[in-house]
């Protein structure tokens, strides 16, 4: 038996325990089972002990909560919260914005539209935030900032936070329009915000040269 075999978190790919696909482990979450019985999820695959792994949506965590996936994974009696999908999110939630407040310690955020517009028309922008509340206006004026400082390019666009809580992870207020500038811990938030993104089953961001509405 491979080391990887033997303890799961050193493993490059998995199942999924619902849908039985084979991803890469940055595509799912693994969980274990708490001395308790109770399943929790490991989102930094750290934890010991044997994992059940889940393809990250929230429907497929959902999946196998309604399935019993993980008492057959675990091969015992487990404790699963019927609200785990919901737990997920948070938890990834708060690890975006947890990130993000890193990226603005750093000097790599940037917020208000005109510092945000500037920002684009310098090309300087690797990702450009919306509150959900933000105005189409605003969206739109951005957008083509964007295509002008990209010379037509794509600059990738989320709207994943309300402008609360973009105000306590960037410590001002009333933040409705934010962007990331090119840098290592930008990337390290961009990274949790497209999992976050892709675990509600949203958009991953599209170019802010299509956001027109």
């Amino acid at each position: 038996m491979s080391e990887d075999e033997k303890d799961d978190r050193r493993a490059a790919s998995r199942s999924c325990a619902v849908s039985r696909k084979v991803h890469p482990v940055e595509e799912l979450i693994r969980f274990v089972r708490a001395p308790d019985g109770a399943v929790v999820p490991d989102l930094k695959r750290r934890l010991p002990g044997r994992g059940v792994w889940v393809e990250a949506r929230a429907g497929s965590v959902g999946a196998a909560v309604a399935k019993k996936v993980f008492a057959r994974g675990f091969k015992a009696e487990s404790r699963v919260s019927a609200d785990l999908a919901a737990e997920v999110e948070a938890l990834l939630e708060r690890s975006a914005l947890d990130m993000l407040s890193l990226a603005n310690k750093a000097g790599r955020v940037v917020t208000g539209f005109g510092k945000v517009e500037t920002a684009l028309d310098r090309n300087e922008a690797a990702l450009v935030l919306h509150a959900g509340d933000a105005a189409e206006d605003g969206k739109r004026k951005l957008a083509q900032a964007a295509r002008r400082g990209t010379g037509g390019g794509e600059v990738r666009v989320l709207s994943l936070f309300s402008s609360r809580q973009l105000d306590l992870a960037l410590g001002r207020e009333n933040v409705v329009h934010a962007a990331l500038l090119a840098d290592p811990v930008s990337d390290a938030f961009i990274a949790r915000a497209l999992q976050l993104a892709r675990y509600r089953d949203g958009d991953t961001g599209q170019p802010a040269e299509t956001d027109q509405e």
